[in-house]
């Protein structure tokens, strides 16, 4: 079974927020790279660039497939995990641990409408 952590927020396209203060790291979710498979490439987006939620802002490419990362909330990219350009697998080893892109939040109240742990278990689970 898929690796679902407390205290994150989850979208249905199965990315994850993990919060600390104003900044957000985002990245997909165990479920998702499960699905997807041997992850081959991630396309990052730029640091400065604006992302809004429910739009995509960059993508994952596996060995059976390509799946669009969607923004889970809005805000800039302070930060891209650059360490994914060469080792796109790592979101294979640890989906939580490599989040893809870190941002400053512009919008805190997004995260309501996000699931916690418990309603994403329950969603991955239909």
């Amino acid at each position: 079974m898929a690796k679902v952590i407390e205290g994150l927020y989850y979208s249905e396209s199965h990315e994850y927020v993990r919060v600390e203060g104003e900044t957000a790291f985002i990245g997909i979710t165990d479920y998702a790279q499960h699905a997807l498979g041997n992850v081959v490439y991630v396309d990052l987006p730029e640091v400065d660039d604006e992302i809004t939620a429910g739009e995509e802002f960059g993508a994952v490419e596996s060995v059976k497939a390509a799946s669009d990362i969607i923004a889970p909330v809005s805000g800039t990219i302070v930060e891209v995990n650059e360490a994914l350009e060469d080792q796109p697998e790592l979101l294979n080893q640890d989906a939580f641990e490599n989040w893809i892109i870190k941002v400053q939040l512009s919008n805190k109240g997004e995260l309501d409408s996000l699931m916690d742990a418990n309603a994403y278990t329950e969603f991955t689970a239909k």
